[in-house]
């Protein structure tokens, strides 16, 4: 119940993370507790004083009667202090209180200076009695004065091992009698002089090395302990990894280098033309620069694959760089050093990784860059794709010119419409259109099959999947540009397989561990009992299946389940008012059926399927060219007005409503399908058509032929209706695909009508209106 009186002298607080307050106090007496009056909101308590600050003013009496205890404590105190550093001015504060203050107070005094526990503190103030508060703090200080001591005597025999090795190190210089393999050994234990030598070795421009010579200068004077000491070392060890003269040798032979190729792919004869092209340059002139090649094309047929096989060819390392979402220009040119967490960016770190100069550079996916507050980096991305330019790159993070016009630089796309026209202006664009059906085959049974096969630890002998099958995968379960779900479709059949090849061998195992006598009985009935069976066949499961499994249809049903794509165009085309067009997307071609309707009412046309502006138009003008020639075409509507939209309402209606479209090519299209409506005929079901048109009925040329061709082709389509001047576009088809189609060039609406109905359609009319001239 003995407590300590004291005078609050400063209170410092802070609300943050949690209420936390300092409270700075001088001591008053020590005090007794009497009664407790009253505990809330604070204790208040009657106390007696038992000591008083007044009576240590007299000095001589309580030195009289403490007599040697005083003493003795007195000169621990002053031995305490004097080991302690005299040039700092509290332990020489403490030094002059000891002299001037009476000795009553020292024990308290002390006792919150040296090294003790907060319970030794308390015994402390807790002790009334002078005598005993002597008695209890001359061990404190006599624990302190002892560690001190032993703290003294390790650093003394640091500091002699020190100077012994300082001593040393000339002799040995000096009795080897070669100071530069000393001087070597010196060098080799100081990193930083072990990085300048690095860069004075290093092959880096003359710029760069000026740059790096003077951050080593900064790096010496600089201590360690400060930030900047590791980002400048950062920054050097970059600049020494970098390779500024560090290339591989090409292999420039053109034979080796068109079987690689051909080997690691099929088709794609504009992109292998175009690395042979940049091959035999090369023959001719060492220091070509690097071209700079955008492969543009649906997901899934090579692109990327292709980039590292074009690198297997040259001999060089390949690097990639996905560039889908970035929206920071600090991914290609790096932050500035000022900025904490500072780093290069993708370029340069791709070269530090490779570690040479002529790398090729795969930048995936530059179509999907997007801009953001950080900057635009596709607008970084026109410094180093231009050739003009690029010998002298600079990065943020370096702020020194790096040549990169050694780097082949491939990107990939699946549409340029989000490339901005600068960028794309850059690159040597090249189409990389879908396969056929005829090369998916090759590409199956040359590429996929066998791949898939080792990922699932099967061989030819057990199972085989014949062309006619993989024909069925790629018409019924795919259809696509590229041949991504062909591989997944494959991966399926063979864990479907793996399944009872696993089976199979399990069932095997139980005839080995029965007698000899009856496994030859066993052997006869799996003989007489096992026949050829599909997968599918589940009724005997003690036997294992045949090698090799065949996988035929009806396998395909089993383990794909049914049919994911019918051919539906006949079944869509029994009625007027339908005609079916061709759609160009990033993800290829597509056949699009369009379909009209009409019903009285008010001249209303309606436009259904998320229809861009672009495509609305072309309604618009489809409707406005069959009005102006309903007459001609003995179009007429519910009433038999030749005013088409006179009490009639027309709704048009693209399917798949859930997708947006948009494009001019859709005219001839929306054209066809009124005039089927309008003149109640059925258009050809083997007809697919595209073209833009304008309101005098000219068809106006349209892009993506190539892709269109091919997916009419996959829907089993047989004759196409295409602009005359898209004519030079079918060189690009493949002949075989050409055979099986008929292409139906059409230079004005005419020609188209005529070639979508069966016996032509505006013969009549025609006869009529030169009747009307004469």
């Amino acid at each position: 119940r003995i407590g300590t009186a004291a005078l609050a002298v400063q209170v410092v607080g802070s609300n943050w993370p949690k209420p936390h307050y300092t409270l700075l106090v001088t001591g008053l007496c020590r005090f007794q507790i009497l009664q407790l009056l009253k505990e809330k909101p604070y204790p208040v308590a009657e106390v007696q004083q038992l000591d008083r600050l007044e009576q240590f003013t007299n000095g001589h009496k309580s030195e009289e009667e403490l007599g040697e205890l005083s003493e003795q404590f007195y000169k621990y105190a002053v031995q305490l202090v004097e080991m302690l550093d005299m040039s700092v001015p509290a332990v020489a504060k403490l030094r002059r209180l000891l002299d001037n203050l009476p000795r009553e107070a020292l024990p308290d005094i002390l006792t919150s200076i040296i090294r003790t526990t907060n319970q030794e503190k308390l015994q402390i103030l807790d002790a009334v009695r002078l005598e005993e508060r002597f008695k209890m703090t001359i061990p404190l200080l006599v624990r302190q004065i002892e560690g001190l001591k032993l703290l003294q005597k390790t650093r003394k025999s640091k500091q002699d091992d020190d100077k012994r090795i300082v001593a040393i190190r000339p002799n040995r210089r000096i009795s080897h009698g070669s100071i530069t393999e000393d001087e070597e050994e010196e060098e080799d234990h100081d990193d930083v002089v072990m990085l300048e030598k690095k860069i004075r070795t290093s092959s880096m421009s003359e710029q760069a090395l000026k740059v790096c010579l003077k951050e080593i200068k900064r790096l010496k004077k600089m201590p360690q302990s400060m930030p900047e000491y590791a980002l400048t070392r950062n920054y050097l060890e970059l600049m020494v990894e970098l390779p500024w003269n560090k290339s591989t040798k090409d292999r420039l032979e053109i034979r080796a280098a068109r079987i690689v190729l051909d080997n690691d792919h099929y088709a794609m004869e504009k992109l292998k033309k175009r690395v042979l092209e940049y091959l035999a340059v090369r023959q001719l002139k060492n220091n070509l620069k690097g071209p700079i090649l955008c492969f543009v094309g649906p997901p899934g047929v090579g692109k990327t694959s292709v980039g590292r096989s074009i690198a297997k060819t040259l001999g060089r390392e390949f690097h990639r760089i996905a560039l889908g979402g970035v929206c920071d220009q600090s991914d290609i040119r790096g932050h500035r050093r000022t900025y904490v967490g500072s780093m290069p960016g993708r370029i340069i770190n791709g070269l530090k990784t490779v570690g040479v100069n002529n790398p090729v550079f795969l930048l995936d996916e530059v179509d999907k860059l997007a801009k953001s507050l950080q900057g635009d980096p596709a607008a970084a991305l026109l410094e180093v794709l231009d050739p003009e330019q690029n010998h002298s790159f600079t990065d943020h993070y370096l702020n020194v010119a790096f040549d990169l016009s050694q780097v082949l630089f491939i990107a990939t796309a699946n549409t340029t419409a989000t490339i901005p026209p600068a960028l794309l202006d850059r690159m040597e664009v090249i189409q990389v259109p879908g396969y056929t059906q005829e090369e998916k085959i090759e590409i199956a049974h040359r590429h996929l099959i066998p791949k898939q096969l080792e990922l699932h630890g099967l061989t030819p002998q057990q199972i085989q999947i014949p062309q006619v099958t993989t024909l069925g995968i790629i018409t019924r379960y795919t259809r696509e540009a590229g041949v991504r779900a062909l591989d997944r479709k494959l991966g399926a059949i063979c864990r479907a397989v793996a399944v009872k090849v696993a089976e199979g061998q399990h069932k095997e195992a139980k005839p080995d561990r029965a007698e000899v006598g009856e496994g030859e009985d066993c052997k006869e009935h799996v003989t007489e009992d096992a026949k050829p069976e599909s997968i599918s066949d589940t009724a005997d499961l003690a036997l294992p299946p045949e090698m090799p499994i065949l996988i035929d249809f009806h396998a395909l049903k089993d383990i794909l389940g049914p049919p994911m794509y019918d051919m539906e165009v006949s079944e869509r085309l029994n009625q007027p008012g339908v005609a079916i067009g061709l759609a160009w997307t990033p993800l290829g071609g597509e056949i699009m059926f369009v379909e009209a309707s009409r019903m009285d009412g008010e001249g209303q046309l309606t436009l259904t399927g998320q229809l861009g502006d672009v495509m609305k138009e072309s309604a618009h003008l489809a409707i406005s060219w069959l009005r102006s020639n309903a007459k001609r075409y003995q179009l007429t509507n519910a009433s038999g007005s030749f005013d088409l939209l006179d009490n009639t309402d027309i709704h048009l209606h693209f399917p798949a409503g859930a997708v947006t479209k948009d494009g001019p090519s859709a005219g001839v299209t929306i054209v066809t399908c009124l005039a089927s409506l309008f003149s109640g005929r059925l258009v050809c079901s083997d007809v697919a058509m595209t073209g833009e048109i304008t309101l005098r009925g000219l068809v106006l040329p349209v892009g993506g032929i190539k892709d269109k061709v091919l997916a009419a082709h996959r829907a089993g389509l047989k004759r196409i209706i295409i602009p005359q001047r898209n004519e030079k576009d079918l060189e690009e088809i493949a002949a075989h695909v050409r055979r099986e189609l008929t292409f139906v060039p059409a230079a004005c609406l005419d020609e188209v009508l005529n070639a979508a109905f069966d016996g032509g359609f505006a013969g009549k009319a025609r006869l009529e209106h030169l009747n009307s001239k004469l």
